[in-house]
């Protein structure tokens, strides 16, 4: 294949992974370019670039490499709390760049793999702090929700930086769990009054930032606009868990005028909020 016939099959792949085109256009322009014993980039590249090509043709200081990589690794995880913990923080800190580092550079060329590492690496955050503090005696829930809260703000900049829905929202429903606890231990006594002008505000507010940004940002709309629909069930969540406090068919009616309102005031402003999410 000469040059130019691989450097129009590159733009048609940056294409495809930027979304200037749709899949189907993409793969009929790649139809014309790329003979018929030739495999299609992107169409059957394995999961972080690995085909059964590359396997079958690896040289064997890859596989001692690996081999050296899996070792060490294991020997890390059943020693890990031996280790002191500055050591523990370290190696923890280690993995966590080779997961985040690994994921940003793959995002172009390999989005799901791309993601799943980030995935991977933002539930390790979440685990690794908490087992640490358990580990070390440190169970005070100031110190977990603050660690939860400090996980949220990274998986926010995450889901903005990898531009996925997921890990964006996720930050944000996790920041709200910090409120709701916040909500439990500062207030005395919770009514249905003050749960609701709790949540029901910040639901609000929540769907107008949506509005504001989603010309701007559709990703952060959407996130957005799905967060708004979280919070707004989050008085009748609560409830659930304290059902016998607030009552259970009080519960059951507050949760079935919540889910008319919801479903009328969707139909109602359709034709706007489909613009903006969908």
């Amino acid at each position: 294949m000469d040059d130019k016939k691989k450097t129009i099959i590159r733009e048609i792949e940056h294409w495809r992974r930027s979304k200037l085109l749709p899949g189907q256009y993409c793969d009929f322009l790649l139809n014309i370019y790329l003979e018929d014993d030739q495999e299609k980039p992107g169409s059957s590249g394995g999961l972080f670039g690995i085909t059964a090509s590359k396997i079958s043709d690896s040289n064997w200081k890859i596989w001692v490499l690996l081999l050296v990589v899996a070792c060490a690794f294991s020997f890390t995880v059943l020693h890990f709390n031996a280790f002191q913990l500055p050591m523990q923080i370290g190696v923890s800190l280690l993995f966590l760049a080779c997961c985040y580092g690994y994921g940003g550079y793959k995002r172009e060329k390999d989005p799901m793999g791309s993601q799943i590492l980030i995935g991977m690496a933002s539930l390790f955050l979440l685990f690794i702090g908490v087992y640490l503090m358990k580990l070390h005696g440190m169970q005070s829930s100031v110190f977990v929700v603050t660690y939860v809260f400090l996980c949220s703000l990274v998986w926010i900049v995450t889901g903005l930086l990898a531009r996925h829905v997921p890990f964006h929202l996720g930050g944000w429903v996790s920041l709200v769990f910090c409120y709701g606890w916040l909500l439990h231990y500062q207030l005395d006594s919770i009514s249905w009054v003050t749960l609701e002008l709790s949540w029901v505000p910040l639901s609000i507010l929540f769907c107008w930032m949506g509005w504001m940004v989603h010309e701007k940002s559709r990703h952060m709309g959407l996130v957005f606009f799905l967060l708004s629909l979280i919070v707004w069930y989050m008085p009748e969540l609560y409830g659930m868990l304290y059902a016998e406090q607030y009552g259970e068919t009080t519960l059951q009616w507050m949760l079935l005028v919540k889910i008319v309102t919801e479903a009328s005031l969707l139909f109602v402003w359709r034709k706007k909020w489909t613009e903006w999410v969908v």
